[in-house]
């Protein structure tokens, strides 16, 4: 997983309430479990019409196509539980949504897959929108060392988050990684365990 520190791209506005997973990533989607060749999906069916025609979506514009951040309604990331939501804005380039809240399951899978939700008070999200919607003006520097926001005019919003996710975000870490960071350790128990209790250890016929 990539590490995230600090990063500075163009914040795309997105002022729906409920944006749940199937508007994120449709469910014809799905039949893949690989991460890779999601973004052709992300928003689907609001940036095409039934017919094959292009819609006037945010992320299709000029100034936001190369978006690395989402300024977004509440409750972003509700409905299914499904993975694909976050890869496919990840594949897409996004690596960090703001909102004033999120759905929880969708909001863990973001961490998982090295992608920063923020959350931030109703009137830091009004700010940020107003700031998004500068096009291609609209650069933005999430830091996440010092846990601020800074907009194209200079100012700056804090957020908060628990010290352990941003631990994983700062150094690449997903649960597997932070796992093998305990090798050692585990390797250790194996050992001391199959030389204590050598029936547990499975026997491998010739």
């Amino acid at each position: 997983m990539d590490k995230f520190t600090t990063l500075t791209g163009v914040a795309a506005p997105l002022p729906i309430v409920n944006v749940d997973t199937d508007m994120i990533i449709p469910k014809n989607f799905l039949k893949t479990i690989k991460r890779t060749g999601l973004k052709d999906g992300l928003f689907y069916e609001m940036r095409w019409s039934a017919d094959g025609k292009k819609l006037d979506f945010v992320l299709d514009k000029p100034a936001y196509q190369n978006s690395k951040i989402i300024v977004a309604g509440p409750n972003f990331g509700c409905g299914s539980s499904r993975e694909h939501a976050p890869w496919a804005l990840l594949d897409f380039g996004i690596r960090c949504v703001i909102a004033e809240s999120f759905a929880d399951i969708f909001y863990n899978n973001c961490f998982k897959n090295g992608i920063l939700p923020i959350k931030l008070p109703r009137e830091d999200i009004a700010k940020l929108m107003d700031d998004a919607e500068r096009g291609a003006n609209a650069v933005v520097t999430v830091d996440l060392v010092n846990q601020e926001i800074k907009g194209p005019d200079g100012g700056t919003v804090k957020f908060e988050i628990d010290a352990f996710r941003k631990k994983c975000l700062l150094e690449g870490l997903d649960e597997i990684g932070t796992t093998m960071q305990s090798g050692a350790t585990i390797d250790g128990f194996e050992a001391q365990r199959n030389a204590s209790q050598p029936w547990l250890v499975p026997s491998i016929a010739a």
